[in-house]
């Protein structure tokens, strides 16, 4: 096992984890943090993503032992103690179908908006082309992000 110090959506974690053991393991299995979802484990999908250092990255990638002294934000985070205005917006749009993708997606948006508060129609569907939604509610999904900053879709 290996130590690794880790701080979590604010909250500093000392923890013991495998060296083969994935940052997704960490957050599902030993924090109890289930927002971001197991679903292809190759990076794919989005599904996990989550940021790190302030940069999203598919956690099923990411060797837990990689993440030694990194600040994670994870969906579970992002509102603080209420919902976050990329959340709002999500709801207003009608963005979460079945909800399954849109912990990854309301990461790597905020993710976007953390680096561009203004960003272009185009510029949104580029950093949120990492997360599929098998429901096809990009539009909507894509309309929340542009709310969330303000800008027109």
């Amino acid at each position: 096992m290996t130590p690794i110090r880790i701080t979590v959506n604010g909250l500093a974690h000392r923890l013991e984890v495998a060296p083969d053991g994935y940052l997704l393991d960490v957050l599902r299995d030993d924090l109890g943090l289930t927002g971001a979802k197991e679903c292809c484990l190759e990076g794919e999908c989005g599904a996990c993503t989550v940021l790190v250092d302030g940069r999203a990255v598919n956690s099923c990638l990411i060797l837990a032992a990689e993440a030694d002294e990194a600040e994670v934000l994870t969906v579970e985070g992002l509102g603080g103690e209420g919902l976050s205005r990329l959340q709002v917006a999500f709801l207003d749009h009608a963005a979460a179908q079945c909800g399954f993708c849109i912990p990854g997606q309301l990461i790597a948006a905020q993710a976007l908006l953390d680096y561009n508060q203004s960003p272009s129609a185009a510029e949104i569907r580029e950093a949120l082309a990492g997360n599929l939604c098998r429901c096809a509610g990009y539009q909507q999904i894509a309309a929340a992000v542009a709310d969330a900053a303000g800008v027109e879709s």
